[in-house]
C-alpha cells in the first residue's frame, strides 16, 4: 500500500534535521576570532582532526564561523516536545555556533562532522528503539539523500536543491532560515491531530515548557 504524506507524518516520533539550508539560510559568515575560550578550544581541537577536508568547517585561532538561525524554528523544537518527539541535528560541518545552538535547544540528538549520515541515525535507532519509518528528515542538498530515501518521512525545504525536492515526500512553504524548519513540525503535528492542544499548551503560562519558564534556562527560544 502506498502511503500517503500525511499517513508516514503519524507515525514519526524523532525530527532530524540538517543544519546549513534548512535551520540557516545556508550563508556562513567568517569574522575575527574573539579571545579562545575552552569550549571554543575544545571545537578547534575537533576541527584539527579534519583539517584540510572539504566542509568540515573553519580550523582557525583568528577566524570564527557565524550563522544566522530562525526564532520561529526555534520554538518548532518546544511544539515538537509537546507533541511527544525528540528532535536532532546531523551536519557535515563543525563549529562552535551549531554546538551553541544545539545546547539551547536542548536538543536531544547532536551529531557533527559527519559526511555519511545514515551512520548516527542508525545509533539513534539502536539508543531510541526506534525504526527508519518512525524518524523525519529534513534536509536541503544531495548529503542527505541517502537519509531521505530510507526515513519514513523526507522533508525538503523550500530552498532546497530540485534533486532533493524530487525525492521528498513533502516540500516546504518556507525556506531554511526562514521557518522551513517549523514547517515541517507543524506538517507532522497537525498529521497526528495535536497541533492547536500543542500549541495552547506552549503559550500556558502554567506550563513548565511554557516561554516564561524557559528563560534564564538555556531552553527555546525564539
Amino acid at each position: 500500500m502506498t502511503l500517503t504524506p500525511r499517513d508516514r507524518a503519524k507515525r514519526i516520533k524523532i525530527i532530524l534535521f540538517d543544519v546549513d539550508g534548512v535551520l540557516t539560510d545556508g550563508t556562513i559568515w567568517l569574522v575575527p576570532a574573539p579571545a579562545q575560550t575552552a569550549e571554543a578550544a575544545a571545537t578547534q581541537a575537533h576541527l584539527s582532526k579534519v583539517e584540510g577536508q572539504i566542509g568540515f568547517g573553519v580550523h582557525s585561532a583568528t577566524m570564527t564561523e557565524a550563522k544566522g538561525y530562525s526564532a520561529h524554528d526555534g520554538t518548532a523544537i518546544s511544539l515538537a516536545r509537546l507533541g511527544g518527539m525528540k528532535c536532532g541535528i546531523i551536519t557535515k560541518r563543525i563549529s562552535e555556533t551549531v554546538a551553541t545552538r544545539a545546547r539551547d535547544l536542548k536538543l536531544e540528538f547532536v551529531y557533527m562532522g559527519q559526511a555519511f549520515k545514515m551512520k548516527p541515525v542508525r545509533e539513534i535507532m539502536a539508543s531510541e528503539g526506534v525504526t527508519l519509518e518512525e524518524i523525519a528528515y529534513v534536509g536541503d542538498d544531495v548529503i542527505d539523500l541517502p537519509v531521505m530515501r530510507e526515513c519514513g518521512f523526507a522533508v525538503a525545504v523550500a530552498n532546497a536543491r530540485q534533486q532533493v525536492k524530487d525525492e521528498a515526500h513533502y516540500v516546504t512553504p518556507n525556506a531554511g532560515g526562514y521557518g522551513g524548519a517549523r514547517d515541517a513540525v507543524e506538517y507532522i503535528l497537525e498529521a497526528k491531530g495535536v497541533l492547536s492542544k500543542v500549541i495552547e499548551e506552549y503559550i500556558d503560562e502554567s506550563n513548565p515548557i511554557s516561554p516564561s519558564m524557559d528563560i534564564g534556562k538555556g531552553g527555546d527560544l525564539a
